[in-house]
């Protein structure tokens, strides 16, 4: 079959990595891809916020299958113009996608199914948000409401760090992603990623991983879209699984069948593990990055058949299988990301720092020119190493990262630092 991937970045060269090995694959496609990804897809320039170009893409080259990587084209409604136009396609109605695309909407299914979660405010003005941080005091966590790229959330240990936090909010940061905000209880615990699949009414359970928001080694900086992470998340042990499943996965689902919105694709769950149990901190409707790249390395499974499943409302008839090897992943990023940064610096030695075959390098940011690769992005690769431990597949990840002749790149030196503590080696 033919399929259309949707995206360019990290978690995207992952997905075409695992789709290009099915042997249901003919022709794989990618709008618009990255430089990494040219190994295992066609790149096609198209404007994929432009869904009558897709369509038209779609008949003309008799794709079968769209699976749509970000978040953005979810929640502008891509899937529901795609299967309109009699084209199946992998991801949430434009609905169902709130879920990710407004905090405050998925809070609000949290009051209906009883989910366990941060206490929180909701506001469309500064000035209520203010007298709200005010009441409340600090530590305390602001988020814009809409989408912001991983970066419209600050966990506030001061009351005046909260109120510089809202006023960015309103006065335009994060563009109308900030028109609205959501003042959040800030918990106490440590934060790990459960990823599912839905199709609506069946829930495939898939992995666990631990992200790492902050820019900086000790978890210091600004939060990014994700600096690394590694799977499985022992901190993720099989009672919280279940409590999560239980208390968390299973009640959403039949919460938004329940309100006519039934959610069929891949449901994140980001968690505070807490003394009481795993409360949600926020969903996100796609896989994570850089959480995707862990987790498909581990998956011993076709992706494929798992993906078709959520979107025909089979998954009771597919199962996962994952190795027990643990994966790292450690982004390097442009220098000054998430801030500002240069594009075009050349990244040079890649093929030997892929010289182990438990190994392999994403692409997010990168361009070909030729045959050199430019960054082209805030975050550019994705260094991701298997082994049988974290510190065995943190050792594979750095030496990988120090092959990698990049000046103009750097990366956290600490990935994993929760697990290696508590490994004791």
């Amino acid at each position: 079959m033919n399929i259309l991937l949707i995206g360019s970045g990290g978690r995207e060269h992952a997905i075409a990595w695992a789709l290009s090995k099915s042997p249901l694959l003919t022709k794989l496609y990618a709008a618009p891809g990255n430089a990494g990804m040219r190994s295992v897809a066609d790149l096609v320039s198209l404007d994929v916020t432009s869904h009558s170009d897709v369509i038209a893409f779609c008949k003309e080259k008799d794709i079968s299958f769209v699976v749509v990587g970000p978040e953005a084209p979810l929640v502008s409604g891509l899937v529901d113009d795609l299967e309109a136009a009699g084209i199946k396609a992998f991801g949430p109605s434009k609905a169902a996608a709130q879920l990710e695309g407004s905090k405050a909407f998925t809070k609000g299914v949290c009051d209906d199914a009883d989910i366990p979660t941060a206490g929180y405010g909701r506001f469309d003005t500064k000035e209520a948000a203010l007298a709200y941080i005010s009441k409340q005091g600090a530590p305390i966590v602001v988020k814009a409401d809409g989408l912001a790229a991983g970066k419209g959330v600050v966990v506030a240990m001061s009351e005046a760090e909260a109120k510089e936090a809202v006023e960015a909010c309103f006065d335009g940061e994060f563009g109308s992603a900030g028109a609205e905000v959501v003042i959040e209880e800030f918990l106490e615990g440590e934060e790990a990623s459960f990823f599912v699949l839905s199709d609506g009414t069946n829930v495939l359970p898939l992995a666990t991983a631990q992200d790492h928001k902050r820019a900086f080694d000790g978890d210091t900086g600004p939060n990014t879209g994700g600096m690394g992470a590694y799977s499985p998340a022992p901190v993720m042990n099989a009672t919280i699984v279940q409590q999560t499943m239980d208390k968390i996965i299973k009640p959403t689902v039949a919460t938004m069948a329940a309100r006519g919105t039934p959610f069929k694709g891949v449901l994140f769950a980001g968690l505070m593990i807490t003394k009481d149990g795993p409360k949600l901190i926020e969903y996100n409707t796609r896989f994570g990055d850089p959480e995707c790249q862990v987790l498909i390395m581990r998956l011993q499974a076709d992706l494929l058949p798992l993906l078709l499943a959520t979107a025909d409302n089979s998954l009771d008839q597919v199962s996962a299988q994952w190795s027990d090897d643990v994966a790292m992943t450690v982004v390097m990023a442009a220098n000054g990301y998430p801030g500002s940064y240069a594009k075009g610096t050349e990244i040079r030695n890649l093929d030997a720092a892929t010289a182990d075959e438990d190994v392999k390098i994403f692409h997010a940011g990168t361009k070909a020119d030729g045959d050199k690769i430019l960054a082209n992005g805030g975050r550019v690769l994705n260094v991701t190493a298997r082994g049988s431990s974290v510190r065995e597949s943190r050792d594979k990840a750095y030496a990988a990262v120090e092959k990698v002749d990049w000046p103009e790149g750097f990366c956290r030196s600490d990935i994993g630092w929760r697990e290696i503590a508590r490994e004791g080696k």
